[in-house]
């Protein structure tokens, strides 16, 4: 229910390749329903393939979430998911728009069964047409050079360790890694058995230890006091005392084997174990040589940077040259043979290839092209036409301000045998963990020049191709003319030639016209 009926209720929390971002398609579907019908809409969800939840509910605008109206389970045996809306809508206008994302999804999804039955009564099945599925994603750790500021800062407080909360449950876990579970030791006997077992503790047990040899309590005070703050530059640490409802502060020895121990906690890590933890493909040595790069020393932690580093860090993981290229494993491409499979399906073309491109990156994003031309068969359209897909998702408006048409148009076809208006389609997919959408309707991607090189060569890999078939057919018909003008002249000539000759029997004209018997187109 909170996945729709909450407004931004997003599912994108990892760096993976996924359908949407935001939270708002599906829940904004639901709304205009709302708002056009006052119907709830009906969510049916089974996980495990035996029972099946089936909420009917309608969202709360002022509030943001959900209301209920009904919710009941029952056996089924199957799993999926399954929403029924009820809206309205000028299907006379529209109407070809929704048969074309219907039909180009099933086109870039073949191992899909999709069937539209349309207000008009008809039905449109696109059976599937394979029983493979591509390989899931994968979430993967950012690359620096996806990075900024607020992306650094947030990395940051994630990765710091709190302070953890002196209460009885924590008590409780230093008694245990103490061995004291049974005793009630004083403040010096509590210090010396940590001293002793030190190698062994837990981080939180350790921050806990380390907190009591300032403060000189024991665990019957420590239940009576609040931890505030630990001030670093001051060396001083701030705690809250319930018995005398006041706030105090005690001094922190810097010569303290323990004080190191606090003082990391609340900085957080070094820089080089920051970068090795948090982004791909940055090892030690790396994460090193960045340091020196940008004029940090590797030992520096991320809590002692005030605002203008963490600016000189950001720029600098943007400049640095060494780090290795992102991750592709977040990806889920179709694959050539899926797509080969699909493409032939609908369009029956004479002439089909279709290339897969290697991963590459914009931004520190990784990305990936898949794209296929066909040429004629039962394709009948004149000229060039471009079906355009980002992560599966058709592209039907705003064609003109894509890349892929600005690519596409940049080509000289007529270099590539294909002059005039062709019968030629052209399939293009761009599955990356951000798509560079050129506006927020997320109809056509932007002219990022990474993108574009690919788009480019894929093309021209494709075209070369195409080419060539376009040469072997030109051969093949030349010959196929040539073939049929010696059937037809080359029996007169023997017989002009036999009469010329005074002879009776003519020629063997059969083994000529073999060798040059008519030939079919490839």
């Amino acid at each position: 229910p909170l996945a729709f009926g909450t407004v931004l209720y997003g599912s994108k929390f990892g760096l993976k390749q996924a359908r949407g971002m935001f939270g708002l398609g599906a829940t904004m579907a639901i709304l205009y329903g709302q708002i056009t019908t006052n119907k709830p809409v009906t969510v049916k969800s089974s996980t495990d393939g035996k029972t099946s939840d089936e909420f009917e509910l309608i969202l709360d605008i002022q509030k943001n979430k959900p209301v209920i109206l009904k919710h009941k389970t029952k056996e089924v045996s199957k799993k999926g998911l399954s929403v029924s809306i009820c809206l309205e809508g000028d299907y006379s206008k529209a109407g070809s728009k929704i048969r074309d994302y219907v039909y180009q999804t099933s086109l870039i999804t073949p191992y899909a069964s999709i069937t539209f039955d349309d207000p008009k009564g008809e039905k449109y099945p696109y059976p599937r047409m394979i029983n493979t599925m591509p390989k899931p994603p994968t979430i993967i750790r950012p690359h620096p050079y996806g990075t900024d500021v607020e992306t650094i800062r947030r990395m940051m407080v994630e990765s710091q360790f709190e302070i953890p909360t002196i209460d009885d449950v924590m008590i409780e876990k230093v008694r245990k890694d103490l061995g004291l579970s049974k005793k009630n030791l004083g403040f010096t006997a509590i210090m010396e058995k940590a001293r002793k077992r030190w190698k062994t503790l837990s981080r939180q047990v350790r921050v806990a230890i380390a907190l009591m040899s300032f403060l000189k309590m024991d665990f019957e005070k420590l239940k009576k006091i609040r931890i505030e703050d630990i001030d670093v530059p001051n060396k001083k640490l701030f705690y809250w005392d319930f018995g005398d409802s006041t706030s105090k502060s005690v001094d922190m020895d810097p010569e303290s084997q323990y004080y190191k121990q606090l003082t990391n906690t609340v900085q957080g890590e070094t820089l080089t174990a920051f970068l090795t933890k948090k982004f791909q493909r940055v090892g030690p040595t790396t994460a090193v040589k960045f340091a020196k790069f940008a004029g940090f020393k590797p030992e520096k932690r991320l809590g002692t940077m005030t605002n203008q580093e963490l600016a000189k860090l950001s720029n600098s993981l943007q400049k640095f040259e060494d780090f290795m290229g992102p991750d592709s494993s977040c990806l889920a491409p179709l694959g050539e043979g899926a797509l080969e499979k699909g493409m032939r399906k609908f369009f029956n073309p004479d002439f089909l290839t279709v290339i897969q491109r290697s991963a590459s990156a914009y931004s520190g994003f990784p990305f990936v092209v898949e794209m296929g031309i066909a040429y004629g068969g039962n394709i009948s359209t004149r000229g060039i036409k471009v079906y355009r897909f980002a992560n599966r998702i058709p592209l039907l408006y705003d064609e003109g301000s894509d890349v892929v048409l600005k690519v596409v148009n940049d080509i000289d076809w007529s270099r590539y045998k294909a002059k005039g208006d062709p019968p030629l389609v052209i399939v293009s997919h761009i599955c990356s963990t951000r798509i560079p959408y050129k506006t927020a309707g997320k109809e056509n991607v932007a002219d990022r020049p990474e993108i574009e090189r690919e788009l480019k060569l894929a093309i021209q890999f494709m075209a070369r191709k195409l080419s060539v078939f376009m040469n072997k057919r030109g051969q093949a018909e030349a010959a196929k003319k040539r073939a049929n003008l010696y059937a037809k002249y080359v029996p007169l000539i023997a017989q002009f030639c036999t009469e010329l000759a005074g002879k009776k029997n003519e020629p063997n004209i059969q083994k000529i016209l073999q060798e040059e018997k008519p030939i079919e187109n490839e």
